[in-house]
């Protein structure tokens, strides 16, 4: 199975995905690890209202691809799925599905977690909050997500988040 890579406005349905790729990996996956992002609060002090996503069309999912076709031949991995969602989404909303599954649990917990950290750094997706009492921002990325990828790319795990 390729990747399945999905970019939409519309909400999506773990459930469902998580169906299809165990349908499309049969008895060939032993695990299926997966993971989903929502919509929190990132500013202190304020409430999210809305969190806006921008991404580069066509591009986005070229890099979506690449980043599950790395996780796939380096852990094995019989299938992957990334969904990620664009345009306005209220907090507590769905951002993000990630699911990588493999014949054992190790390689896939290390592929969908590969695969989370170097979205965040590596897909055009651009964030703009905007708070409950008024006013935007940009969200900008973490130094601590750039590590973390760097870290996959030298072949390492990284530790844990903070």
């Amino acid at each position: 199975m390729n990747a399945m890579i999905i970019v939409q406005e519309a909400d999506f349905d773990s459930a469902a995905l998580l169906a299809r790729l165990r349908e499309e990996v049969g008895a060939e996956a032993g695990a299926i690890v997966t993971f989903t992002g929502y919509v929190r609060d990132f500013a202190p002090g304020q409430a999210t209202e809305t969190l806006y996503l921008e991404h580069y069309p066509g591009m986005c999912e070229r890099e979506l691809d690449e980043i599950a076709g790395t996780a796939r031949r380096r852990w094995n991995l019989a299938g992957t799925v990334i969904a990620h969602r664009v345009g306005a989404l209220s907090r507590s909303a769905q951002i993000v599905f990630v699911a990588a599954a493999s014949a054992h649990r190790g390689d896939a917990f290390r592929g969908c977690e590969y695969m989370i950290d170097a979205l965040k750094t590596r897909a055009p997706f651009w964030k703009r909050e905007t708070l409950s009492g008024g006013g935007s921002f940009w969200v900008e990325q973490r130094d601590a997500d750039h590590e973390r990828t760097e870290s996959w790319d030298a072949g390492n795990t990284p530790k844990e988040p903070t």
